[in-house]
């Protein structure tokens, strides 16, 4: 059972007790990310993760990391588009120090000059091996050119000239508008006492100022896209992009039915079609990138440069035929299987229940029980699946973006389906 509580400053606590086990998760989440940032300030959410673990009034980095090696070692954060977050799994008996531990990072960081000039360093080395890595570029830059010029599509690192151009005083500011209880939540899933879990917030959070939440998101147009870099490597990465699904959206079960039989996983349409029986490639999958206002749909490949156009012409007539032909009751009844068999599976994690639950808190105000989900996949039927298809890989909506190798005919060849191509 889940239950939400307030602190006395209104941070939402959500806990779903798993009694059975030893460990518990504890996770913070703070509603800022890329998407709430400007021009100006694109990369702080990122930057201000850093500086938390660089030190606190009461504990220096290295105390922290002492600290948290006894605990488990394992406290890491996550700066995404609409949200940052902070979280560890320990044992039940060290949750009083976990929650010490986090509380004392979010609100008395020292935001130390010399260590703010330090860690800046790193984040612009992060950055440039960012630029490195073409699997996360292809993807990045293609949701950056859909969304042209909204915050949605700002990378979440931001770019070197404007983080270097940061200063103390900056970071200062935003982390003062944005770490405030109003964008606060605390998710916590796992072995603990209820009553003593509120008190170890109490004590940790509730003296975080209650501030006020003036940011809202706004809806970004999509624009459809061509987006190509050369990078000096041997393969080419492929990245297609649709409008997707929101958040909330009454669509996003079919969708997931819909995206699981497209390119989910091994038995996929995707990749038996291009990698079992074109063998042009050792990785391809489709997801589904969902925001509070805004949704994409994604395929991504890997390949040589000399099969793109034939692994393009295929991926184009599977999703044809999709939109055609539907699907089976026995493929649409195997799929609903395979996605319980995966949510109940992840379940017995006490991260990935206390992950669940932040961003359900996060998105919707309220948690979502698993049976409530595994309940609206099951109701999902093909028609709802053929829907979802035709809305969310519809091809005359279609974005491309290719990174690598770009060296080759092929090119010429995707770049003909994308009209006046920006």
């Amino acid at each position: 059972m889940i239950k939400v509580k307030e602190l006395s400053n209104g941070i939402p606590v959500v806990m779903e007790r798993m009694e059975y086990l030893k460990t518990v998760s504890l996770g913070v989440w703070v509603r800022v990310g890329s998407a709430f940032e400007t021009p100006e300030t694109n990369g702080m959410s990122h930057m201000l993760e850093h500086m938390v673990f660089k030190g606190t009034e009461r504990r220096s980095a290295k105390e922290l990391a002492d600290e948290m090696a006894v605990i488990g070692g394992n406290l890491n954060a996550c700066t995404c588009k609409e949200y940052t977050s902070f979280y560890l799994t320990t044992l039940e008996e060290h949750l009083p120090q976990a929650a010490d531990l986090l509380g004392d990072m979010l609100q008395n960081s020292r935001f130390d000059a010399e260590d703010f000039v330090r860690e800046k360093s790193v984040v612009l080395e992060e950055i440039m091996m960012y630029e490195d890595s073409p699997e996360d570029l292809v993807h990045e830059m293609l949701q950056k050119t859909v969304w042209k010029d909204h915050p949605l599509g700002y990378q979440i690192s931001g770019d070197v000239d404007q983080v270097a151009s940061f200063t103390r005083e900056e970071l200062l500011r935003f982390y003062t508008t944005h770490y405030v209880a109003e964008n606060m939540l605390i998710s916590v899933a796992g072995r603990f006492e209820e009553e003593e879990l509120i008190a170890y917030c109490e004590e940790a959070f509730g003296g975080l100022p209650k501030g006020s939440n003036r940011y809202f998101l706004s809806t970004p147009d999509y624009v459809r896209s061509f987006y190509c870099q050369e990078k000096d490597i041997e393969q080419i990465h492929l990245n297609l992009a649709f409008p997707g699904p929101t958040m909330n959206a009454e669509a996003k079960y079919a969708v997931s039915v819909a995206n699981e039989v497209l390119g989910g996983s091994d038995n996929s349409r995707l990749f038996q079609r291009i990698r079992e029986e074109m063998g042009m490639t050792y990785s391809i999958f489709s997801y589904a990138c969902p925001y509070l206002r805004a949704g994409l749909t994604h395929i991504d490949v890997i390949l040589n440069p000399q099969n793109l156009e034939a692994v393009f012409d295929g991926i184009l007539e599977v999703i044809k035929e999709y939109r055609c032909n539907g699907m089976s009751e026995e493929e649409l009844l195997l799929t609903k299987e395979q996605i319980k068999t995966e949510l109940l599976i992840a379940s017995e994690s006490t991260r990935s229940r206390m992950e669940s639950n932040g961003k359900a808190m996060l998105y919707r105000g309220e948690p979502v029980p698993l049976s409530e989900t595994i309940e609206r996949i099951t109701q999902v039927d093909q028609e709802a699946v053929i829907h979802s298809v035709q809305e969310y890989y519809n091809l005359g909506q279609m974005s491309i973006s290719l990174v690598g190798n770009t060296e080759t005919p092929g090119k010429e060849h995707l770049e003909s389906f994308i009209p006046h191509r920006r």
